[in-house]
């Protein structure tokens, strides 16, 4: 009876009994693939910098160290192969006399871990003794060849300088016409009793080819305007640059969603003129987009788009965009007509209708602009044109007021990046003229200019320098001639951090409230640096205001930190700023989401 007691593992009640729990856990403890995980540490002696690097980057036994399935029967099959993969991997490098000694230790006691280890006499790098270069064919004397191997008798035999040497050989004979050209020799002998390298590179140019007629396989646009995006003519050199470049201009303007360009080389005929065929697949006509941001100027906002890529057989396109935020809701047209370069240049018609409301304005503002904008040589974009403007508006106190306006104007405009989304080096800059002749629609005279910059800078390594200008100017006989739109602001998330958007002007002697100006000067500085990662912060001034001759106004100058946060659409931008000139100094916090230039 005792012992039939002895052998029942479980209570009356029917639960395991803790013995038998704890058993189990241990039992599952130890066959759990954890528990008998290899520890391995691998040791590469004797190389540093490139050649270090290469020889881990091809070691199987390091790449494979911390694999949680190695075992011992595959670890030391990973060791004995390291020797050749070591020697492999320096080879590039010109090392053909590598010594390896290698060692594997097991564990001193359990739960250690295996030491690999590997002693590494890298020997002298062998060095070219002897270059057999030579160009047969048609193109033997063309001067765009080189008359010499790049790589010469002493140097150092490094691959991956007679893989680039090789490749440009072949890259100049494309680009010269020579379809047919062809490395009839090319190798690499190591002479390891005289330890030097023999290279020999014979390349047979064959003959030259040229561009032909262009035809297009599609039938959506018109072939002559399509015309317009080639940019060589019959007979010039057959350079494939030139044809990759009509590929990236077509898909460039979505007109298509493929587009192949195909030679004819058979048809070349006995002149060796390549006709070149495009066949092209039209994209969807209509694209939408909705987006969705936040800025401090205007609280949360939302934008509507609807592009329609064409609209006729010469390229016409139509954009219309609709933008709602708590100050400010627009609709915005964009008809473009191409012209010259299509890519480029373009007629524009643009109508726009605009609601605000603002702490300094009120009103509704209806424009139509026609212009005619191109590219320069210099590469500044060149918009000239003239807007039809009817404005019902009023500003701080004064009674609402209607105008129309007939403003001719034109601008200049340039943007230097290196990076449109997060910009390290680079520029924009926009000048602009624009005015009103009394009797010409408008119900006075005006002259008006201005002048906006960014640049950015960086440097040692983490730093970037921001700085911006915006400066303007009105010639009106009075400020009251000028309809809310047309005078100038400061303050805000992109002009003086630290004020409310648009609440820095001139003031009303009376009630003190901002009426804007005829004159606007405000710059600013700014120093960020990276934290960490995608992180950085920065410190920033801000300075400047909108003045008017008529009025008494004072520079105002605000500064403050800011945090950043490089996300891919653009730096997110979060500012503390402080009003310096101002008697309540309290903080503002600005937000802003978007590219920097």
């Amino acid at each position: 009876m005792i012992a039939a007691r002895r052998m029942n593992n479980k209570p009356e009640s029917g639960r395991p009994a803790p013995l038998a729990i704890f058993g189990l856990l241990l039992f599952l403890l130890l066959v759990s693939p954890g528990a008998h995980a290899l520890k391995l540490k691998v040791q590469v002696e004797g190389l540093e910098g490139e050649w270090e690097k290469n020889v881990l980057a091809l070691l199987a036994i390091y790449q494979e160290r911390d694999d949680k399935e190695l075992d011992e029967l595959r670890l030391r099959a990973l060791h004995e192969g390291a020797p050749d993969q070591i020697r492999e991997a320096l080879a590039p490098f010109g090392l053909y006399r590598v010594q390896v000694t290698g060692s594997l230790t097991p564990p001193a006691g359990s739960g250690g871990a295996w030491v690999a280890n590997y002693r590494v006499n890298p020997g002298e790098p062998v060095r070219i003794g002897k270059v057999d270069f030579v160009i047969t064919g048609e193109g033997a004397d063309n001067p765009a060849f080189p008359k010499t191997f790049p790589m010469k008798v002493g140097d150092v035999l490094l691959h991956e300088e007679y893989e680039k040497a090789r490749a440009a050989l072949s890259q100049v004979a494309e680009k010269q016409g020579y379809l047919d050209a062809e490395l009839v020799r090319r190798r690499v002998l190591i002479d390891m009793d005289a330890y030097e390298a023999i290279i020999e590179m014979h390349l047979n140019t064959g003959p030259r080819y040229y561009l032909g007629e262009v035809s297009f396989t599609q039938d959506l646009l018109a072939d002559e305007y399509l015309e317009k995006f080639v940019t060589f003519e019959r007979g010039d050199l057959y350079d494939p640059e030139e044809l990759l470049r009509l590929q990236a201009k077509l898909l460039g303007m979505e007109y298509y969603k493929m587009v192949e360009i195909v030679p004819h080389k058979e048809d070349a005929g006995e002149d060796r003129v390549v006709p070149i065929e495009v066949v092209a697949t039209p994209n969807k006509p209509n694209k939408f987009r909705f987006g969705l941001g936040y800025a401090t100027d205007v609280g949360p906002r939302s934008t509507l788009e609807w592009n329609r890529r064409y609209l006729t057989r010469w390229g016409h396109r139509l954009k219309l965009e609709l933008g709602v935020s708590g100050p400010e809701q627009y609709l915005d047209g964009d008809y473009r007509i191409p012209i010259r370069d299509p890519v480029r240049d373009y007629i524009i018609v643009k109508p726009r209708l605009e609601s605000f409301d603002t702490d300094t304005r009120q009103g509704d503002l209806y424009t139509l602009q026609v212009a005619h904008s191109v590219v320069t040589r210099g590469g500044w974009r060149r918009t000239a044109g003239i807007d039809y403007r009817y404005e019902d508006s009023e500003v701080a106190s004064e009674e609402g007021e209607v105008t129309n306006e007939l403003v001719p104007n034109i601008s200049w405009s340039k943007t230097v990046t290196d990076d449109p989304v997060y910009t390290t080096d680079g520029y924009r800059v926009r000048y602009t003229l624009l005015g009103t002749v009394e009797g010409l629609v408008s119900s006075s005279s005006s002259l008006g200019g201005s002048v906006r910059l960014k640049w950015i800078k960086s440097f040692w390594d983490d730093f970037r320098l921001i700085t911006r200008t915006d400066l303007g100017a009105t010639w009106a006989s009075d400020l009251f001639d000028l309809p809310a739109s047309r005078r100038f602001f400061a303050g805000g998330d992109n002009s003086i951090r630290g004020w409310g958007y648009d609440a820095l002007g001139p003031n009303d002697p009376v009630t003190d409230e901002t009426l804007g100006g005829r004159y606007l000067a405000v710059g600013s500085l700014e120093l960020e640096r990276r934290i960490k990662g995608d992180w950085s912060g920065a410190v920033f001034t801000d300075f400047g205001n909108a003045f008017d001759p008529d009025y008494k106004q004072e520079i105002e100058v605000g500064a403050g930190l800011g945090l950043r946060w490089r996300s891919p659409i653009g730096q997110v931008r979060a500012d503390v700023a402080f009003a310096l000139t101002k008697d309540d100094q309290g903080a503002r916090l600005h937000l802003v989401i978007g590219p920097d230039l």
